[in-house]
């Protein structure tokens, strides 16, 4: 499969999860959804011993870390061509 595939990929996942949460930037509860993580509190965990697949980031005024939409994505379309190769 190629870059470009792969790129085609993303892009229709980043405007799936546009459409599903109505928001370029994902929550840690959005985050386990999209991810498939167990609970909030893994998500919390993998970001705190940085073993998280995806950057965060932090707001101001805001407690807790989110994401981009597009990194969630992009992680995505390399994980599932990574399985087919």
């Amino acid at each position: 499969m190629t870059e470009k595939e792969k790129q085609e990929l993303a892009k229709q996942l980043e405007a799936d999860l546009l459409k599903l949460y109505d928001s370029p930037i994902l929550n840690l509860e959005q985050l386990k959804r999209a991810l498939n993580y167990r609970s909030v509190a893994a998500v919390k965990q993998a970001i705190n011993r940085n073993t998280f697949p995806v950057p965060t980031l932090v707001m101001p005024n805001r407690r807790n870390r989110f994401a981009l939409a597009k990194d969630v994505a992009a992680f995505l379309a390399k994980q599932a061509f990574n399985k087919k190769e």
